[in-house]
Order: structure tokens, then C-alpha cells, then sequence
């Protein structure tokens, strides 16, 4: 079966400095977790943000869902089916309310208002969120800003999530409740994270970010 991401050897760097990526490569297939992880700065976020077309590589090849994306328009299916949490989740969360920051997705997907609201209503009775339906965004605490970011792309169904640090913020309780969530889900994953003893838990697969490339890890092993 193809893979649901492909990345080809990309390279880039940033304005000004030295290059991130060196020829980094990676598969994603359906049903896998794969986690990567690597020093801050070796790239990880970059990568994420390469698969839906935010940043492009200078050199590679990005393909998801059987097409190679190049372009602009490439990419606008890539963000309705991959499901991008992002590490802070003050840039993924703006609307006055948690019900209108969930419904936002998929209104703008061309549900309606009614189909929305119900989507609304499933996606937090699944994340056992559903107490913080009416609640104002900006007065959550940092831990239920991240679980709410993952109820807004939960909201899109998206075939692949893309997981940038996901337990920032999170005290113990709540990140037990974010891998109990994760592992019930259907999507194929890659999950950015420093948290060893979080990737040991959740991931099928481990890549590591270091020297622009990725390189397979034992699972288990620190890094």
C-alpha cells in the first residue's frame, strides 16, 4: 500500500542561517504512530510544517495522498485530510468561544450550522471535553488549550494528525488522558515530541532528527 506521506530528501534552511534538513526522508503508512525526535532546532517542527505546504524545501520532494506537492494549490487538500496540532495553541485557537474554535473547521469545510453543532457536540463528548463547550478560549488553562487545539482538528476528520509537542502544558493527569485519547484513534500519526517516556508509549515507529537527516531509533530508548 502507498504511503498516506512520503518525504524525498529534502534541505532547507532559514534566512541567514545554516542549513536544517540535509536530505531528510520519511514514510508515514496507515495505522502508524511514528514519532520523531531530535535537539531543539534540528528541524522537527520544520518538517511538520513542510507536509502542509507552511514552509518548502529547497531541494525534495513532499508527497501525501498519492500526489507529489509543489505548488500552493497542491497543498489545499493536504490541510482538510492532515490534521496539524500545533505546538502553541494560541495560534491554532481565536474564536470567542471552545464550541465556535471546534465548529470553525468544519463550517468552513461547508457544513451547516446544525451539522457543525453536532460535530461540535461529538468531538467533546469524545475528548470528555464537553464541560468546556461554552467556556471562553483565552481564559483556559494552558493544558485544556491543547486539548481543545485537538478537538478543532479532530472537528476536520482528517486521515493523518501531525502532533508538534503535544504534551506542553499538560500536568500528568492530562497528558494520561491525551495517550488514552490517541491510542483510540484511527489516524495514522507523526508525533514531534521530547517526551521519551510519551513516545515510548504511543509511537509504533521512532525516527531522530540529527544532522539535517532522520535516522531510525529503538523504541524506548531516550533522547
Amino acid at each position: 500500500m502507498a504511503p498516506l506521506i512520503e518525504l524525498d530528501g529534502l534541505h532547507f534552511g532559514y534566512h541567514g542561517h545554516a542549513p536544517v534538513l540535509r536530505g531528510a526522508s520519511l514514510t508515514l503508512h496507515t495505522g502508524e504512530r511514528l514519532a520523531i525526535s531530535g535537539h531543539n532546532g534540528a528541524g522537527k517542527s520544520t518538517l511538520l510544517r513542510m507536509i502542509v505546504g507552511l514552509l518548502k524545501p529547497s531541494r525534495g520532494m513532499v508527497r501525501a495522498f498519492g500526489r507529489e506537492c509543489r505548488e500552493e494549490a497542491d497543498f489545499h487538500d493536504v490541510r482538510r485530510r492532515a490534521g496539524f496540532v500545533f505546538q502553541d495553541p494560541d495560534d491554532q485557537l481565536f474564536c470567542p468561544t471552545v464550541a465556535e474554535d471546534v465548529a470553525f473547521g468544519p463550517l468552513n469545510l461547508g457544513k451547516s450550522r446544525a451539522e457543525a453543532s453536532r460535530i461540535v457536540d461529538e468531538v467533546l463528548e469524545q475528548l470528555d471535553l464537553t464541560f468546556l463547550r461554552d467556556r471562553i478560549t483565552y481564559k483556559l488553562s494552558g493544558g485544556e488549550k491543547r486539548l481543545v487545539s485537538l478537538a478543532t482538528v479532530l472537528a476536520m476528520e482528517p486521515d493523518v494528525l501531525l502532533l508538534d509537542e503535544p504534551t506542553n502544558a499538560l500536568d500528568e493527569k492530562n497528558e494520561a488522558r491525551l495517550i488514552e485519547i490517541l491510542l483510540g484513534l484511527p489516524q495514522a500519526m507523526i508525533i514531534v515530541s521530547h517526551d521519551a517516556d510519551f513516545r515510548a508509549r504511543l509511537a509504533t515507529r521512532a525516527l531522530r532528527l540529527e544532522h539535517g537527516g532522520l535516522v531510525a531509533r529503538a523504541q524506548g530508548v531516550a533522547s
